[in-house]
């Protein structure tokens, strides 16, 4: 089971931090920070070394972009709109020589060109009538796991796990499924930050004799009706780079490409790059 990450809130005289410590992952993450911006980076970058961290993640404020580059950070991805309309900058840093290679990238650049000749508008596919499409409750949570296991060996939170995502949904996490008869055979889900009026979709996936029907489209879909409903506009998704079709259905359904954070978490059987997606769901 991964370990699971943990949030810490840091209230010093001249900063304040939001850290996500993800062990399991190898990384620390910066959620939101305020204050003295030179204390921000020396504390970061000590939490990174207490806790061998191999990679320092910062969603940094469009103000700050020289003072990241300044302190050695390089800017790998973006979300529109993120913090209540302004635009979220991932900056990041690396502190183990081997998590700055990666043999895939050459070949993610040419998916994400291939993608790109797509067309955005597809013939509204229709899945099998005897598919159930639900919203996801804590009886689900045994069948979501199960599936879970089935499509990834490996994945960056504990969703193998019932317990975890009977969590998940008390804290507020939205899923939307797809039944056949009692199996879950497709399934996704929205992480709101009401705060900032943002929102992930994320753990996406589908068994893969169910993957020639579109399941994901309508789940995705569904999801972003429910974010429209609670006021929350920005949209966006980290898809594995190397999923041509997860990719695509982001793109088919007028999602934005907006870069590539390398080996960013442990998924489906390796270390992965991870595409961002984003969508202004008000438009």
């Amino acid at each position: 089971m991964a370990q699971l990450a943990s949030t810490i809130f840091l209230d010093e005289k001249n900063y304040k931090m939001e850290v996500c410590l993800d062990p399991f992952n190898k990384r620390i993450r910066i959620d939101d920070y305020r204050g003295k911006f030179a204390s921000i980076i020396t504390k970061s970058e000590e939490l990174a070394h207490n806790n061998k961290s191999e990679k320092l993640i910062f969603k940094g404020h469009a103000k700050d972009l020289q003072k990241f580059l300044e302190s050695g950070f390089q800017l790998e991805a973006t979300i529109d709109n993120y913090f209540r309309g302004s635009d979220a900058y991932f900056f990041t840093k690396y502190f183990d020589a081997n998590r700055k290679k990666n043999d895939h990238w050459i070949t993610e650049d040419g998916m994400i060109h291939s993608i790109f000749h797509l067309e955005p508008s597809i013939e509204q596919m229709h899945p099998p009538v005897k598919y159930q499409l639900l919203r996801g409750e804590e009886k689900h949570a045994g069948k979501l796991s199960e599936m879970y296991r089935q499509v990834f060996k490996v994945y960056p939170t504990p969703l193998h796990n019932a317990d975890y995502i009977k969590k998940t949904m008390k804290e507020g996490t939205v899923y939307y499924l797809f039944l056949d008869e009692e199996n879950v055979i497709s399934a996704a889900s929205a992480e709101s930050n009401h705060f900032y009026k943002n929102a992930e979709l994320t753990d996406c996936a589908t068994l893969t004799e169910y993957r020639q029907h579109g399941l994901m489209k309508f789940l995705l879909q569904k999801l972003e009706e429910e974010l429209i409903g609670q006021g929350i506009y920005c949209a966006y998704s980290i898809a594995r780079a190397l999923s041509f079709g997860m990719n695509a259905v982001f793109f088919q359904l007028g999602y934005s490409y907006r870069g590539r954070l390398m080996n960013n978490v442990f998924i489906y059987d390796k270390l992965e790059n991870m595409n961002v997606w984003v969508k202004n769901l008000a438009r």
